[in-house]
């Protein structure tokens, strides 16, 4: 049990979300969610997801470029994923 707590302690959500067993659980759930229309589920999921991969393709930690384009590429991906997720939430009807 030490093990799991000082991983998850020491772990980055990042390194974590792009492991390749968690990518395919979700995958699974993903479709498994679709299939049988849980629209909460299947949504989270995507948030997450795309979260997840905006936050690593804005390289916020790594510095590369200049902090205003990372910062203006993770704020323009955050507000499409925001958009989307508004559609499907309340504006396209079951």
């Amino acid at each position: 049990m030490r093990a799991i707590i000082d991983f998850l302690i020491n772990a980055r959500i990042v390194d974590f979300a792009s492991d390749p067993r968690v990518i395919v659980a979700a995958a699974v759930l993903f479709v498994v969610a679709l299939f049988l229309r849980w629209k909460a589920v299947a949504l989270s999921l995507f948030a997450a997801g795309a979260l997840v991969a905006v936050a690593e393709r804005s390289q916020l930690a790594e510095g590369n470029t200049a902090m205003d384009q990372n910062m203006l590429m993770f704020a323009i991906g955050s507000l499409a994923v925001i958009v989307v997720l508004i559609y499907f939430l309340f504006i396209r009807g079951d």
